[in-house]
């Protein structure tokens, strides 16, 4: 179908104000928080409504023209990315609280809406919504549910599947199912579990149920500083095995402190090689002993320094420098690109002397903070996209990166999800037979493959390398 008699089919159905396609405008969604890939669509849509997302939905499927999701765009696998151009149906605008349910601790909201706003929505009745993306005050919950994303406090509290207790979706033929409920899992086949994490390969979310936690009565919250991370890396471990579950329990390597330094003037001696930012939850009597039992495992292990937060504000200033660490580094580097691998946290210590060393070998920077606690790294390659070659060099430097997790019984990723940028190597981690059966599954939702299309699976044809060893065991983040 032409372009333009796309676009005046689209404005026809939604108005001319809820479509674009003007080439300007076009740019500021050709990529997503994967900056290194970049595809155009041909239009975008911005609906308000369910029935809207099912129409366009259903005129695409007439014409056989290619379509996707978009929450903010801050995913970091190109699982926004219109690969094959077609429609962007932007969900901006779809971005209410439909229902709060104090009693039971349930919400109903649009996929729109900002993570952090649900949070803010209920403080007030003492909950709150505990899956918490670094990027939570950007990203929207349709998006965390797509890629079935997690956050710092995944340590205790589990990733975005484990608070999704129903949704609606559009089916690529336009046609609407819900599946779950306020209650939860019913009988039958968990079809909420299986469309959650789907990367949008499966359908268009329009309405999520999900469940609310009840604030903590306190925190305690501690920055334990180390000579190397090493040392850092091994204290996780012992953590862990003293039977002590953190709330969190997140790294920050000596580069992203020094940028985090500059920006929050946090305090920090030169000398720091890591910093562990660890938090205890829960009832307030108990917490005092757990923190004392944290600190001697931190200084028996060679911690130069463990700092406890005084007050709220103090909490809030070093979660700052956890969650804003990406924006500081912009104040250092051209680029950086992120990875997402996933390690048992036994194996820290090798994996971040192997990373490190690859990423030398190629002649580039890096830069480490990631959820220690349960072994998902974040490593950030960092390059200067003017210089020839710098770019492709951060690509190969990435794929061996994600070899070793892989090789070290991790998988390719905890959070971000496979989108386009690792579907070539899910050979290394799955066999043909696995992944056949997952095109088959994806088949029955999205059998005309016109839903995102070109993402999670390798390209047909393609050579690549297959793993040559038993499959790994499953490594949650």
């Amino acid at each position: 179908m032409e372009s333009a008699s796309l676009i005046q089919s689209l404005e026809k159905l939604l108005g001319v104000e809820a479509v674009t396609s003007a080439a300007d405008e076009l740019l500021v969604y050709e990529c997503d928080g994967h900056t290194i890939e970049r595809a155009l669509p041909t239009a975008v849509v911005f609906p308000t409504t369910a029935e809207q997302i099912a129409e366009v939905v259903r005129l695409c499927h007439r014409l056989r023209v290619p379509f996707l999701a978009r929450g903010a765009g801050t995913g970091l696998s190109g699982g926004a990315l219109p690969v094959e151009g077609g429609v962007l149906i932007e969900m901006a605008r779809m971005n209410r609280v439909l229902e709060i349910d104090e009693v039971n601790q349930v919400a109903v909201v649009e996929p729109g809406l900002v993570n952090l706003r649900l949070s803010q929505a209920v403080q007030g009745m003492g909950l709150y919504y505990a899956p918490d993306p670094s990027s939570q005050a950007a990203c929207t919950l349709g998006g965390n549910a797509a890629e079935n994303s997690g956050g710092p406090h995944t340590l205790k509290y589990g990733v975005t599947t484990n608070h999704v207790l129903g949704l609606e979706m559009v089916l690529p033929n336009g046609e609407t199912i819900t599946c779950g409920s306020r209650a939860g899992r019913g009988p039958g086949y968990d079809l909420t579990g299986l469309l959650v994490g789907s990367e949008g390969t499966f359908g268009i979310i329009t309405k999520i149920i999900v469940r609310l936690t009840r604030l903590p009565e306190a925190y305690k919250t501690l920055a334990a500083v180390f000579p190397s991370i090493d040392a850092a890396s091994s204290t996780v471990t012992e953590i862990i095995g003293a039977g002590i579950i953190p709330a969190a329990l997140e790294m920050i390597d000596h580069f992203v402190l020094r940028a985090v330094e500059a920006y929050l003037h946090l305090g920090f001696p030169a000398a720091a090689g890591a910093v562990l930012l660890i938090e205890l939850d829960g009832i307030r009597d108990g917490l005092d002993e757990l923190a004392e039992r944290i600190e001697a495992i931190c200084r028996q292990n060679g911690s130069l320094e463990v700092r406890v937060a005084k007050d709220d504000a103090e909490r809030a200033l070093l979660w700052k420098a956890r969650k804003e660490a990406f924006g500081a580094l912009g104040r250092v580097t051209r680029s950086f690109y992120t990875h997402d691998g996933v390690i048992p946290r036994t194996k820290l210590p090798e994996a971040l002397r192997r990373i490190y060393a690859i990423v030398e070998k190629h002649g580039l920077g890096i830069a480490n903070v990631f959820h220690a606690g349960d072994g998902n790294l974040h490593p950030l390659v960092l390059f200067d996209d003017r210089k020839p070659g710098d770019q492709e060099r951060a690509l190969k430097a990435g794929e061996e990166i994600l070899r070793v997790c892989v090789d070290l019984g991790g998988s390719l990723s905890g959070e971000h999800g496979i989108g386009l940028e690792k579907r070539e190597w899910m050979p290394w981690f799955f066999t043909d037979q696995d992944l056949e059966l997952m095109q088959r599954v994806r088949s029955v939702f999205n059998p005309e493959g016109l839903c995102n299309p070109g993402k999670v699976f390798p390209t047909p044809g393609r050579c690549v390398e297959t793993r040559p060893f038993a499959k790994a065991p499953n490594v949650s983040a």
